[in-house]
């Protein structure tokens, strides 16, 4: 993993903790803004769905999707502006950020491994210069990854039926054959 730039703390140390105590991992702004977004553009979803590998932010159950919100800082968004690696604490804040990761590939695993798709939306994705964009994004991979769910559904169905009818006429056979012995 490349290691971020370090930034010097402008606050004590009290004044960091009461700060830090007041982060949420759930419901948070920038969660609440792209899901009041896609329930205007007409999607329906629940939230933080424990009975999900990792309890994901957004659930579409219709599109077999779910859809995280992450962070800049907790899950270190390469390449952004919000993440640095703090001063103090280095060694800490370093093992959790590169835990969280090694975190997110391992629900993300397993969702595919369920057969759900999974969308990445950032923090900094959905500043308001670039909320719009992000949430057209977000639409069409939802919708993509549905239309994708229902063609396997329909692929399933079918192959189900194809064995149905195979198994029918090996019966049918079996049925024609047994009669026939018995004839002889």
């Amino acid at each position: 993993m490349e290691v971020p730039k370090i930034m010097a703390d402008r606050l004590t140390t009290e004044e960091r903790s009461e700060l830090m105590s007041h982060i949420r991992s759930v419901n948070t702004k920038p969660e609440i803004a792209l899901r009041r977004a896609l329930w205007r553009r007409g999607f329906r979803y629940r939230v933080n769905v424990k009975g999900l590998p990792g309890s994901p932010d957004i659930v579409l159950p219709k599109h077999r999707t779910v859809v995280f919100v992450h962070g800049c800082f907790w899950h270190a968004h390469k390449g952004c502006k919000i993440y640095h690696l703090p001063q103090t604490n280095t060694d800490f804040w370093l093992t959790k950020v590169t835990r969280n990761q090694e975190r997110d590939q391992e629900v993300w695993r397993q969702l595919e491994a369920k057969g759900w798709s999974v969308v990445i939306v950032w923090e900094c994705e959905l500043v308001k210069a670039k909320f719009e964009g992000t949430v057209e994004r977000v639409a069409s991979e939802i919708l993509e990854d549905g239309n994708q769910y229902r063609i396997r559904q329909q692929e399933r169905r079918t192959a189900r039926e194809q064995r149905r009818q195979e198994r029918k006429e090996a019966e049918a056979r079996r049925l024609a054959l047994m009669e026939e012995i018995s004839l002889l």
